[in-house]
Order: structure tokens, then C-alpha cells, then sequence
């Protein structure tokens, strides 16, 4: 009732936008494997699987080409949690980056922002369906929003907090079937951008398949019976498990993805097949996306490299490393496949992660010094690690933006970045650190100063920190390496018994100014260099401890200011702000970034680049490049058929 009387009222003040002017349609064309179930009535014909107004890839204007439907793609992965790989791949969303990481609609018909960022409308489009040909319209954001959003069983501490702006939650209105409104008090930059991430916000929810496990439309007895029988502890545990739409475990689930699910763990073969009710179309009238089914094999992770190189998959990324090329390479002509060589796009590959907020007096003291980040900055040979690791590939320097985002400044990446021991040891004679009779420096507790660079266990982290090992005994600074397993190593930082270690720097090398500069804040825990300062912000002042450097403060300041700017060039000289800060305080000593990432490709798969980013957010790995794009060559598999 009150949704109705609020799409009501909203029709009362003539507040329901026109139509979004639709394309014209090519002639559409049934998909061949799809052609025995419209015949027999399973099915309908594609015309009426479609949306009115679908989406027209434009391929000329991707630099790709227009394709042919059919084919499977078979792929490697380590575990059934992997299946939540094939939504980050299909990567359909709301919104979505494109490959000049501009935010565009895609299963959105269109959106409207209003009110200086304060109002988002969203359009779906008329006539989508889900997966299994149930209407998508905007009865299934309400029921998210109304139905388990605000449901204590299912969100026990209220609405989720991407949809929290300044302790407020917005304020939803249905306007009709196909048009919804999120509106805010104040600017909410992160909306869209949270919609077109690899793992997007949720907005909306089946309610035609969920609303059968909520006491809402089924009688709550019902409900904790078959909890019960199920060995679920209630009736919510269960709605959980079913909606669960990320997994892509369900196969009983709807979406709106370009495939499908089909099998349930345990499995060692995971299967998805084509969503008949996608809402693309290519420029000929062919209903993508191209590809009929995609195979998951599991495997160990140790032999998915060996695998990739005799021809076991069809495209392969995750699970391959910089240091399998070599053998990848060598048995691409013997296997019928090609090795692409794709930039990671982190702010750096691998950073050293000194902590500022370890608890060890000492080291925090020397740590929080700016000088002794540059001298250990300055005493790392990073031409010798790319050289030596990465043969010369990668691009050397400070964890910070790539050449391919509009905020690069190479004086952002080259500060402190020349390896210069000389004026190292300049810095640390500055601080008055002197040495002992073995050349050591001298903390002022007297001890010689001895740095743990504690690791997670891979070798790459390992042959790395052997070469700064050595150019740092040039400075008169021992350096150990402990490594440890994942967890031990999160919990030491998290207590902060850590001194330093060494990971990726910033997740997003490509950031636009309209992308909140979350990497550059201490406002997570899981930003080992000041764990502590994240962690309180992370739980809401209820943990950690809040910033004590003015380092700190100052990149919390400029972090309200980005999300209080309402234009984008106050938007851009906060990022600045921000990037320069970093630049001159280096709380992340970056070494190397743009690492390779190798990529297989078989023979005959078209449409995905000879040169790409590999990236979570955005980019979602293969999805930038739309894997429901991607089609077999048929004359280059048959003629690869033929010479085997």
C-alpha cells in the first residue's frame, strides 16, 4: 500500500520522466541453440525475450567486431567459491564502467543525476526479464529496500551503509514500473560508482523467486518448519542462502547476467549456460551474448599454469603469474594459443608497507620521521628489481596513479623514487642516526636498527626483499624477512606487532576524480600501513585509534572535502591534494607497478585485446572488454581442427 500510494502521489505532481527515445531495431535473429526450444514452446521467440529497448552493442566504436552465436569456453579454477568469478567476467550491472572507465547504463535503460548530486533516477528498461522470463521491474527494488533492507532477521543492524550518506539513508520512490528515485540531503558521489564495481552495491532483489522464504508473503509457521527440516536455525538463514545472487551458486536463482548457473557444489565442473532473456543485442539483430556455455574445471592452483600451457583452457587469467610467461610462451604453437601480456593496474605491483602505528615505540618513532621513508626510499635500487624480477617490463617508482588515468603527474611517481644512497645516508646522519664499528646505524635505544619486513610467503615477495636487503646494508639497515601464513600476518598488523610488510599498493591505479580517493585515507584496517587509524574508522570510533600525524588528519580532512564538493574540479584539486601529499610523505614506499599479468587466449577466440588492464576496480578482469562480446572465429577453429 504505501508503495503504492508513493508512485501515486509522484503521478499526481506530473513527476514521471518521458520515455527514453529508443534505437532502431535491426531484424532479430534466433540463436541457433536456442532454436528447438521456441520451436517445441519452451521458449519464447527472442522478440519477445528482449526488452523493448535493448541494448545495441556498438562494436565499431569498442574496436571489436560483430560476431557469431555458439561455442563453449572452458576455464580453470582452485574451488566452487570460485563461481562468484563468473559474475565479476559477465559483468553486467546497473551502470557500468566502459573501457575509458566513464560510468554508462547498462541494464539500466538510462539515469538522471539532479540536485547537485543529491538525486539519482533511475530507468529500467520496458520489457526486461529475468533469467527465467519473470518481469524485472522496479517492484524487485522495492522489495530489497522494503522487504530486506528493513527486516531485522536479514539486516540486523539496518540498511547497509554504501546506502548511508552522512548518517542518512535516502529516500526511495517507486514512480512507476520501469522508474525509481534515490534521493539524498547530501551529494552522494559514490552511488553510481558502487553500482559498477566488480562486486556492485545491491539495489534490488527477485521478489517473485525470494518473496517464497519471506514471512512477508508466507505464513512465518511455513517458513520455520522448513528451516527446521533444512537444518537452517530460521527462516532468514535460508532467504540468505537462496539470494545469495554474487555466488552464483544457485542455479534456481534468477539474474541478469549473460549466463546462467547450472551446477551445484560440490562439483570438480561448474557449468553456466546462456541467460535466453539478456538484454544485448549485437548490430545484426543476434541476442548475446555470443558464447552458448562456460565451463569452471577445478583444479590445484600449482597446476593451472601446466594445465593453461598444454592447452587445457580456452582463456586463463586468474591463477597465472608474471613468472609462468616463460613457460606459457614457450608452448603457445604447440597448443594453439597465444599469451597476452596485460598491465595489472594497482597504484603499485608491490609496495613496502612501513607501519606507522606499530606499537613498538622505537620503530615508530624512527618510522614516523618523513626522513627515514625517503632515505629507505631513496636506498632501494628499483631498476635492479624490474630488471632482475620483472625483465625490464614493469614501470618503476612510487605507489600512485598509472600513465592511463587522468590524475597521473610522473612527479607523483618519481618523488623519492631515484636510488641515491648517497643522499640516503645523508637523511639518516640528518636524524643523528650514527653507525657502530660494524657500519650498522644506531636507533636511539642503542640497539642496532633492524627491520622485519614481514611477508606473506611468496617468493616474488622474497626475491624482491633480497635485493633491497643488500642496498640497505648501504644505508647501515638490516633487513630480515619473516614470511608467514595470510592470517597470522593480518592478525600481527592488525595488533600491530608488525614493523613493516610488503603487498600492492593502491587497489585503483586508474582513479578519475569523480572515484572516491578511498586508497589514499586511512579508512580501512586492511591498509597495513596504518591499521590502527583504519580499523577506528572501520568500526565507528568503537576500535583502533584515531589518526595521531598530521599525516593522517590532513588526508581524512581532504577526504570530507571530496565527498562535500559539488563540482568536479574541486573534486579533482582534492585528488591532487591528496596524490602530492602522498608524494612528498610517502607513507607507501612504492617499487614497481603496470607488472604483466599473462593472459591465454585460444586460438580462434576473438574480441578480447593483445593489450589490456588487468583489474578488480573498475575493470572486473575480463568484463571491461565484455566476455558476453567475445565469439569463436569459426574458420580458425576449423581450420585448427583440421592441422590436429
Amino acid at each position: 500500500m504505501k508503495r503504492a500510494l508513493i508512485a501515486g502521489f509522484a503521478l499526481c505532481l506530473g513527476l514521471l520522466p518521458g520515455p527514453a527515445a529508443a534505437r532502431m531495431l535491426p531484424p532479430l535473429v534466433e540463436t541457433t541453440s536456442l532454436e528447438a526450444a521456441v520451436a517445441d514452446g519452451s521458449l519464447p521467440p527472442v522478440a519477445e525475450r528482449i526488452p523493448a529497448h535493448p541494448e545495441i552493442v556498438d562494436f565499431a566504436a569498442r574496436g571489436q567486431t560483430i560476431g557469431t552465436p555458439g561455442g563453449t569456453l572452458t576455464t580453470l579454477m582452485n574451488s566452487a567459491k570460485d563461481t562468484r568469478y563468473m559474475y565479476v567476467y559477465g559483468y553486467a550491472r546497473l551502470v557500468k564502467y566502459d573501457q575509458d572507465f566513464n560510468i554508462v547504463p547498462d541494464i539500466l535503460e538510462s539515469y538522471e543525476i539532479t540536485d547537485g548530486g543529491r538525486t539519482y533516477t533511475l530507468h529500467l528498461r520496458p520489457g526486461h526479464r529475468w533469467s527465467d522470463g519473470e518481469p524485472f521491474t522496479t517492484a524487485d527494488f522495492a522489495y530489497f529496500w522494503y522487504d530486506m533492507c528493513h527486516n531485522e532477521d536479514l539486516y540486523a543492524s539496518g540498511p547497509p551503509t554504501y546506502l548511508k550518506v552522512q548518517g542518512e539513508f535516502p529516500d526511495v520512490t517507486i514512480l512507476d514500473e520501469t522508474t525509481i528515485r534515490y534521493a539524498w540531503t547530501n551529494p552522494n558521489p559514490d552511488f553510481l560508482p558502487g553500482l559498477a564495481q566488480a562486486r556492485p552495491n545491491q539495489l534490488y532483489a527477485p521478489m517473485h523467486y525470494l518473496s517464497k522464504y519471506h514471512p512477508s508473503y508466507r505464513p512465518i509457521e511455513e517458513l520455520e518448519a522448513a528451516a527446521e527440516e533444512a537444518g537452517q536455525r530460521n527462516w532468514a538463514a535460508i532467504h540468505i542462502k537462496k539470494g545469495r545472487y554474487y555466488r552464483m551458486e544457485n542455479p534456481k536463482l534468477p539474474t541478469l547476467q549473460p549466463w546462467i548457473p547450472r551446477t551445484k557444489a560440490p562439483a570438480d565442473r561448474f557449468i553456466f549456460t546462456r541467460n535466453p532473456y539478456y538484454h544485448k543485442i549485437d548490430p545484426n539483430g543476434v541476442q548475446l551474448p555470443y558464447i552458448d556455455e562456460v565451463v569452471f574445471n577445478i583444479s590445484e592452483e600449482k597446476l593451472i599454469a601446466g594445465k593453461a600451457a598444454t592447452g587445457d583452457v580456452d582463456f586463463q587469467g586468474r591463477y597465472l603469474r608474471f613468472d609462468d610467461v616463460t613457460l606459457l610462451k614457450r608452448n603457445e604453437a604447440s597448443h594453439g594459443y597465444k599469451t597476452l601480456l596485460w598491465r595489472i593496474a594497482k597504484g603499485s605491483h608491490m609496495a613496502l608497507l612501513p607501519n606507522l602505528t606499530v606499537k613498538d615505540p622505537t620503530f615508530r618513532a624512527l618510522v614516523r620521521d618523513v626522513r627515514f621513508r625517503r632515505a629507505l626510499s631513496m636506498g632501494i635500487d628499483r631498476h635492479e628489481i624490474n630488471r632482475v624480477i620483472y625483465f625490464g617490463l614493469a614501470m618503476e617508482g612510487q605507489n600512485t596513479m598509472l600513465p592511463k588515468s587522468p590524475l597521473f603527474n610522473a612527479a607523483y611517481r618519481d618523488a623519492w623514487a631515484e636510488y641515491d644512497p648517497k643522499a640516503a645516508n645523508a637523511l639518516l646522519d640528518d636524524m643523528g642516526l650514527e653507525r657502530d664499528w660494524t657500519g650498522a646505524r644506531i636507533a636511539p635505544n642503542g640497539e642496532p636498527i633492524e627491520i622485519i619486513v614481514e611477508t606473506g610467503g611468496s617468493t616474488e615477495q622474497a626475491d624482491i626483499l633480497e635485493l633491497i636487503r643488500d642496498t640497505w646494508w648501504d644505508l647501515g639497515i638490516k633487513l630480515y624477512i619473516k614470511p608467514l601464513g595470510k592470517d597470522s600476518l593480518r592478525r600481527r598488523i592488525f595488533s600491530g606487532l608488525t614493523q613493516m610488510t610488503v603487498d600492492s599498493g593502491f587497489e585503483n591505479g586508474l582513479a578519475t576524480a569523480d572515484m572516491a580517493p578511498n586508497d589514499l585515507a586511512p579508512i580501512a584496517q586492511n591498509q597495513y600501513q596504518w591499521s590502527e587509524w583504519g580499523e577506528y574508522f572501520e568500526t565507528n570510533h568503537n576500535g583502533g585509534s584515531p589518526p595521531d600525524m598530521a599525516l593522517g588528519e590532513e588526508l581524512m580532512d581532504l577526504r570530507r572535502q571530496w565527498y562535500q564538493a559539488g563540482l568536479q574540479a574541486d573534486r579533482l584539486d582534492v585528488w591532487h591534494r591528496m596524490l602530492a601529499l602522498h608524494a612528498e610523505q610517502i607513507p607507501t614506499i612504492g617499487l614497481v607497478a603496470g607488472v604483466l599479468q599473462p593472459i591465454v587466449v585460444r586460438d580462434g577466440l576473438m574480441n578480447l585485446p593483445e593489450e589490456g588492464l588487468w583489474n578488480w576496480d573498475p575493470g572486473a578482469h575480463f568484463g571491461l572488454y565484455g566476455l558476453d562480446y567475445v565469439y569463436w572465429d569459426k574458420d580458425s577453429v576449423t581450420a585448427q581442427a583440421s592441422a590436429e
